[in-house]
């Protein structure tokens, strides 16, 4: 389960950090700050690689404690 978010935070991350930089380029016009959307799509890639590579699973957790 917790894979499978840092999964979708990982690619929303990188959906709004490419929409962001590419408005405050002037590229793509959205209705929503451009700063805001890259800073936010930073946080969100970031902290989704972090729970990918630093968590385990809570199938594994749950394997481990059965032993």
């Amino acid at each position: 389960m917790i894979k499978i978010l840092a999964l979708v935070m990982v690619i929303g991350g990188a959906i709004a950090l490419v929409v962001g930089v590419l408005g405050i380029f002037g590229s793509i016009s959205t209705g929503l700050s451009p700063w805001a959307m890259a800073i936010l799509g930073g946080v969100f890639f970031l902290s989704g690689i972090s729970l990918l590579k630093y968590r385990k699973d809570t199938d594994v957790i749950d394997a481990e404690n059965k032993r």
